[in-house]
């Protein structure tokens, strides 16, 4: 890593000193201020030719690798959402969820309220209400962020696709307090 740096450093530096020598032929050229040979000048403009190509060839290699860096992110960020939906589903399976139960139990953990849950279900709010505290019941916790925090929990207790065990009900412990 350090070596690439150092690479697209001197590659910068260069295109700079081009740079620099350029607009001094130009203004030479048009002021006669300076007084170059015929042999400098070209030297002059294919130094910074050469410069203007190494920042061609570099962007292109930067570029590239930012476009690989980007799908690599997203693959990642995609297994990560999967992991993440396969470790809801075990749960709510351990949990004995029934189908209408798992909606509910995922717009809970997506944030909704009992209004917009019962809006998108097409139910009464005393419906999801029910439902809500069946899947709190079930397991094991006393409220959404109690439920949230079981994945939080199981996420961070090992990498992605590997997570922990669901804990028997009523018997996870977060942050040392058992809950019942």
């Amino acid at each position: 890593m350090k070596k690439r740096s150092i690479l697209i450093f001197a590659v910068v530096v260069f295109q700079a000193i081009s740079a620099v020598l350029f607009v001094i032929n130009i203004i030479s050229t048009v002021t006669g201020l300076f007084a170059f040979t015929w042999m400098v000048h070209e030297l002059i403009e294919l130094g910074a030719a050469v410069g203007l190509l190494l920042g061609v060839v570099l962007g292109a290699v930067v570029f590239v690798r930012v476009m690989q860096r980007t799908h690599r992110i997203e693959d990642q960020l995609r297994i990560a959402s999967g992991a993440f939906m396969e470790l809801l589903e075990d749960r709510f399976a351990d949990w004995g969820l029934t189908p209408a139960e798992r909606d509910v139990a995922l717009f809970a953990i997506k944030g909704m309220s009992t209004n917009e849950i019962a809006t998108l279900r097409q139910t009464s709010e005393g419906t999801v209400k029910a439902q809500t505290n069946a899947i709190y019941r079930k397991a094991g916790v006393s409220g959404r962020p109690q439920l949230l925090s079981l994945f939080i929990d199981d996420l961070m207790s090992g990498p992605l696709g590997t997570a922990a065990p669901s804990p028997p009900q009523g018997e996870h412990v977060e942050l040392g307090l058992e809950r019942g």
